[in-house]
């Protein structure tokens, strides 16, 4: 049965050596990740559902690393990601309430479940100009193409995916103007006075040395975090949720981001790529493939 018969194509991850097999495991990806979050709960039924059926207040470094890992599996996974789609649809099965417009929502309805999934797209557009190198238009279609194969493992229909990056825009533009809002879950996630734990993830030694000094730690943090997720958001979804940005800031951002831009290139392979990544690219190599299409310096 084809594709046209069923409303999806299969389910598997998008190709090795792609645009997204360079930058989806690439350190940088970590800071582009909160900005592509708060775009995503910026949305009333979206930031509603994180609201009342989320662990991030009371997990967060739990809730991030599951996050992160299930990421990872979209693009990395090989036979596993579609099993991971599967999951995310189990889970989010009961998710459903009142969003802040008095609407009933479920996570589950093609249009709350496409935009999340839909922030990725815009947030890695802009912030690889930054963090890497602007996109090329072809490998800008590239990635969006890539984006849709995402789309298909998370089990959304190609029918409520816009189909091209010319269709994406109008369908962008018409979210950002007509459903977007500084929710309660978006003030959160700029917060820096909010309380945050210390984190309970890695050797205990460095657990209980957090523990001791988050004190002193999260103030600086959390003006970071808040730094890099209003300056990595495009300016239109900012402007949308009534994040302000000033020049001075601007001028910060491109300063952090030339000496990123600048180092994590050089580093070994078990630096700049993440574990899932960083397995996979091995695999792929030993399987005789040869390197992929490069992205400002990223090779496949």
């Amino acid at each position: 049965m084809s594709s046209t018969d069923t409303g999806r194509t299969a389910a598997a991850p998008p190709p090795p050596g792609g645009v997204l097999w360079s930058l989806a495991g690439d350190v940088r990806g970590l800071l582009m990740l909160p900005a592509a979050l708060t775009l995503q709960v910026a949305h009333p039924a979206v930031g509603a559902g994180v609201d009342e059926h989320s662990v991030f207040r009371t997990d967060p470094w739990g809730r991030g690393e599951r996050s992160l890992r299930s990421l990872q599996l979209w693009v990395y996974g090989g036979e596993a990601a579609a099993e991971e789609g599967r999951r995310l649809r189990r889970m989010h099965r009961t998710i459903q309430g009142t969003d802040t417009r008095g609407r009933r929502y479920h996570a589950l309805e093609p249009a709350n479940y496409a935009w999340v999934h839909a922030t990725g797209f815009p947030v890695y557009r802009h912030a690889t100009r930054y963090l890497v190198r602007p996109l090329t238009g072809e490998q800008e279609r590239a990635l969006y193409r890539e984006w849709l194969q995402v789309g298909r493992v998370l089990g959304i229909h190609d029918r409520d995916m816009p189909r091209t990056v010319e269709e994406f825009w109008p369908y962008y533009r018409g979210i950002l103007a007509d459903e977007i809002e500084r929710t309660a879950v978006v003030e959160d996630l700029i917060s820096v006075d909010g309380p945050v734990p210390p984190p309970d993830r890695g050797p205990r030694v460095l657990r209980l040395l957090a523990r001791v000094l988050w004190p002193l730690l999260f103030p600086p943090l959390a003006r970071f975090r808040r730094f890099l997720t209003v300056g990595l958001m495009p300016p239109d979804a900012r402007e949308a949720i009534g994040l302000e940005w000033t020049d001075a800031q601007e001028r910060r951002l491109r300063r952090f981001c030339g000496i990123v831009r600048r180092v994590v290139p050089v580093l070994p392979e078990r630096l700049r790529y993440l574990p899932l990544a960083r397995d996979a690219r091995a695999a792929w190599r030993a399987a005789g493939r040869v390197k992929g299409p490069a992205v400002g310096g990223t090779a496949g």
